[in-house]
């Protein structure tokens, strides 16, 4: 089970060069269900994941590269393409996406957490914008869906 929260980011924060990061690409075989493909640095991976907002089953496995390369050619809609940052934040690990290409301009940051409790108790960083856990829109794979006008309104409506 996966249990996070999904925030925009109203500023980036000082340091991030000092956090470990990923270079990912993914793409949607397809959105409902969700099926995912993805290059993490080096690491290729397909998730599956259940419906859901805040709780949702999300199931793993690696792919080799020729099998993601395979793979690519069944992606539906959009590709994204992100720089992922790993910030500590206690016992929890911030996840803060900057988006690339046709998303520049776009800060997602998600928090993962080990149980519905803590989930809710958390207080975000002064560097978080407004929660957008339960809106669906937010979800990577509703980006790969949208046309090129969707996006340009979506990005001035992130701001």
């Amino acid at each position: 089970m996966e249990i996070e929260r999904k925030f925009l980011v109203k500023y980036l924060p000082e340091n991030l060069d000092t956090c470990k990061k990923s270079e990912i690409i993914q793409g949607y075989i397809s959105t409902h269900p969700v099926i995912r493909i993805r290059r993490s640095n080096e690491r290729y991976i397909l998730t599956i994941k259940s419906d859901g907002l805040m709780e949702r089953e999300e199931f793993e496995m690696p792919l080799t590269e020729e099998q993601f390369v395979n793979l690519s050619k069944k992606v539906e809609g959009n590709i994204i393409s992100k720089t992922r940052y790993k910030i500590p934040d206690g016992s929890l690990t911030i996840e803060l996406d900057i988006f690339h290409e046709k998303f520049d301009g776009l800060f997602y940051a998600e928090v993962e957490f080990p149980d519905k409790e803590t989930a809710e108790a958390y207080t975000p960083p002064a560097f978080f914008g407004r929660e957008v856990t339960n809106e669906g829109i937010y979800h990577n794979s509703s980006l790969t869906t949208m046309s090129d006008k969707e996006i340009k309104d979506f990005l001035a409506s992130c701001i």
